[in-house]
């Protein structure tokens, strides 16, 4: 190395320049261990126990390498069919989607404490769902409400969370009423899904039975949830919305519509939490004739694309999205089995874990983060009747 004046640099000592080394190398190992951490997660996989599954199982996940290890049985609990994570990560949450729970005739929810360490699942309570059948639940924010949808009996109920991760007994409970135009499925009101807004104001919950989905404003400090004004929105007759997905910038909703195997697209608005139709498109192909109804949806966390699943069909649809949230048709692919009930992106928003319910345990895609399209990858995990899979971010 040359000084400024021209002259040679005396050379450093072996030991500065072995220290120099050290020091680059611990620079480069601090900054790529966030980047390490961020690739792992815990995945949750809860199953239908009528059955050979006994509830929700578990598997550590390496999204750099695709790497799954399995966990096995995290929890034995009836009918996990839909799983909600706390905002901490401390806590998880499933419906047991049953008519006779604890001696009640309705379903219940069931709290969990998480072991970091070995991703194993400690169960802390559970109670009543106030209604027959829950298939789905959101927690709040804040992580002081869980709010359970109950399909057989088309209510909804908000729930107080403790101190140490458990709940309390329903301090809010909404009814849903009336009929719509298919007389096998929507004789009456069936609550499909609960859905945060992003900014916790509002819970949207989609009625299969219905065709409306409601709004309801929520105390989270409370657990009580009140119809908003305008307190629903009605969609096509006989469509039956079944669950919800956010664009990640909070100007959108998307509904996918399990009787009519579509896609809606909606403007949002935040102040009243009301929602107006921009779009539909359709989730199978033009030639298709066989029996199918769509099942899950989800926005990618890039917001460049959507996803939705065909159970029949047993495909996924893949949409892109555009800067006014209208949607195209990007492509459909098999769903590596039969019944595509769930399906979800992980933290990295470089796969797709698909449960299908009926065969095929879950499938693995990756996703091609520029177009959206989807690949196999590997084997699928196999777990017997899986209906819903989540992910927790690190280990």
């Amino acid at each position: 190395m040359r000084r400024g004046d021209g002259r040679d640099c005396p050379a450093a000592p072996a030991n500065m320049r072995t220290f120099r080394t050290v020091l680059i190398c611990a620079a480069a190992l601090v900054w790529a261990l966030p980047l390490a951490v961020a690739q792992q997660s815990t995945v949750y996989i809860g199953a239908y126990t009528r059955g050979a599954s006994k509830g929700i199982y578990a598997y550590r996940f390496d999204a750099a390498s695709g790497k799954l290890t399995s966990i096995g049985l995290a929890a034995e609990t009836p009918d996990p069919s839909f799983l909600a994570l706390a905002p901490n990560g401390r806590f998880l949450y499933a419906v047991n989607e049953t008519n006779a729970f604890q001696g009640e005739k309705t379903g219940g929810v069931s709290a969990f404490a998480i072991d970091r360490a070995s991703g194993l699942l400690k169960p802390l309570n559970a109670v009543s769902s106030r209604g027959a059948g829950p298939c789905h639940l959101v927690v709040d924010r804040t992580g002081k409400c869980v709010i359970a949808a109950n399909y057989g009996s088309g209510s909804v109920a908000a729930f107080p969370v403790r101190e140490d991760g458990s709940l309390g007994a329903a301090a809010s409970f909404e009814q849903h009423s009336g009929s719509s135009a298919n007389p096998r499925r929507q004789s009456g009101p069936h609550a499909h899904s609960t859905v945060m807004s992003p900014d916790n104001r509002f819970v949207l919950s989609a009625d299969l039975g219905l065709d409306q989905i409601f709004t309801y404003r929520l105390d989270p400090a409370k657990a009580t949830i009140t119809p908003a004004d305008p307190p629903f929105t009605k969609v096509t007759p006989g469509s039956g919305p079944r669950h919800l997905a956010f664009h990640p910038n909070g100007k959108y909703v998307y509904a996918v519509e399990e009787l009519v195997s579509k896609v809606t697209a909606f403007a949002y608005d935040g102040a009243t939490g009301s929602l107006r139709e921009m779009q539909t498109v359709p989730m199978l192909p033009e030639d298709f004739t066989g029996r199918s109804t769509a099942a899950e949806i989800e926005v990618h966390p890039n917001g460049k694309f959507l996803y939705a699943s065909n159970r029949g069909h047993d495909s996924i649809a893949v949409y892109s999205i555009d800067a006014a949230g209208m949607l195209a048709l990007v492509t459909m692919v098999p769903s590596g089995g039969k019944e595509p009930r769930n399906f979800a992106i992980d933290p990295t928003g470089g796969w797709l874990f698909a449960a299908n319910q009926k065969a095929g345990g879950v499938a693995l895609f990756r996703i091609d983060v520029k177009t959206g399209k989807l690949e196999r990858s590997g084997d699928p995990l196999d777990v017997a009747s899986p209906v819903c899979v989540t992910f927790l971010k690190g280990r």
